[in-house]
């Protein structure tokens, strides 16, 4: 088990160099943009930039903090991420627009190359105790929560957590990754 404390992530620039991103976990360890099978970073979207686009990638989104913003995919499709603790799938080959729905966000990412791995976020709400084995990374997006004698808060997350007791209040995203399926 690993924990990876929000306060010690390093902000970087994005693949566009537009805004800032912190990776939280890539793997296989120390992999680029050109060869990770994923990868999870917490990303500050403070301007109305366009994302960063990655051919061959599947992106999830969620939003953390802030008012959130609209999506628009390819200049056709439309989607509003304004619901915090919701994930939101799309291509990384998309060519992503954003309108600030306010002032600045702050959003988790997951990103798995396809054809190689498939990955989702599922959100969990505390109270409660989570088994978490099957689980690649787990990230407290809201609240506090022990894993085992370990207290964590917001911005915290966990590689290799086996169970964590959330708080009330709580919620955690949960990162799963398996193998593609041919």
């Amino acid at each position: 088990m690993k924990i990876v404390r929000f306060d010690e992530l390093k902000a970087v620039p994005w693949k566009n160099g537009l805004g800032i991103t912190r990776e939280i976990a890539v793997e296989p360890p120390g992999a680029s943009m050109d060869d990770f099978l994923w990868r999870v970073s917490i990303a500050d979207v403070d301007t109305a930039s366009p994302f960063s686009r990655f051919p061959g990638i599947d992106r999830t989104i969620v939003l953390l903090q802030g008012d959130g913003f609209t999506m628009t995919l390819d200049g056709e499709r439309e989607h509003a991420l304004t619901t915090p603790f919701k994930p939101f799938a799309f291509p990384g080959e998309a060519q992503v627009e954003v309108t600030l729905a306010g002032g600045a966000t702050r959003d988790f990412n997951l990103m798995v190359r396809r054809g190689a791995v498939q990955g989702r976020i599922d959100v969990v709400h505390g109270p409660g105790h989570v088994e978490a084995h099957d689980v690649a990374l787990l990230h407290l997006a809201r609240g506090t929560a022990l894993f085992g004698d370990i207290a964590c808060a917001t911005g915290d997350s966990v590689i290799g957590a086996p169970s964590v007791e959330l708080d009330d209040g709580a919620v955690a995203l949960l990162v799963r990754i398996v193998q593609a399926r041919d």
